[in-house]
């Protein structure tokens, strides 16, 4: 059964927590879930994330459906908002896609290491899962659970030059917030961090990319997005 069917969140929780009292659009979209491929990752027309920034509302659009996909047997899921993550590596466990206890290697413009307000889920009830991933997680806080519950043992965070140069051995889990191309990150030549992910997209067990609305524009991110799968490694 699949839980991502498309829906709205209206009360102050998940990433509809966010300037909630202050704002006046009071909720955000969640959606579907399909199998595809990167054709299928569209812009849509609803808000998936809402903030108020320097006294402004921003309405966030994200992506029309949320998109899983197979290229050469390995899972890949693509949706906006980046805490979506923790389900889908739920998902993978249980479809034994990885190791449980292996390593998460993090790319993304932000660290995302904040601890969530608790740590009350089951993983190994996926409707436990996706409740906890949309109530109680957020963009901020959804790699602690993770670490916690021994889904992964470590987590290895590139978010800096420094970062891209670390070599990762042994398994891991890819997990991809394309915010590492934003405007903030162009310090960092954009033909190395391609080169740099293209890389790590070889040797990973599963891949979960975050598209980031608030953080960078979509139409953006979809075009590096498909650079990054047009490539020798994994054609």
């Amino acid at each position: 059964m699949e839980r991502y069917t498309g829906f709205y969140i209206d009360k102050p929780y998940g990433n509809n927590v966010f300037s909630y009292e202050e704002r006046e659009n009071k909720r955000i979209f969640v959606p579907k879930l399909i199998e595809g491929t990167l054709d299928d990752v569209l812009v849509g027309e609803n808000i998936v994330f809402n903030e108020i920034d320097e006294d402004v509302e921003i309405k966030a659009k994200g992506l029309k459906n949320l998109v899983q996909y197979k290229l050469n047997d390995k899972t890949i899921y693509v949706f906006d908002n980046h805490n979506h993550a923790f389900y889908f590596w739920n998902k993978s466990l249980k479809n034994n896609e990885f190791n449980k206890g292996c390593q998460l290697v993090h790319v993304d413009q932000h660290k995302d290491m904040r601890e969530p307000e608790n740590y009350d889920v089951d993983i190994e009830n996926l409707d436990n899962v996706f409740n906890y991933t949309n109530q109680v997680l957020n963009v901020g806080n959804f790699i602690q659970p993770a670490l916690k519950k021994g889904i992964f043992s470590n987590v290895i965070i590139i978010d800096s030059s420094y970062g891209f140069d670390i070599k990762v051995e042994g398994e891991y889990v890819l997990d991809i917030d394309l915010d590492i191309f934003s405007k903030d990150m162009d310090y960092i030549p954009y033909d190395f961090r391609v080169d740099k992910i293209k890389k790590l997209i070889e040797e990973a067990k599963v891949i979960t990319i975050a598209s980031s609305p608030y953080f960078i524009e979509q139409d953006h991110a979809i075009k590096v997005l498909k650079e990054l799968f047009n490539c020798d490694i994994i054609k």
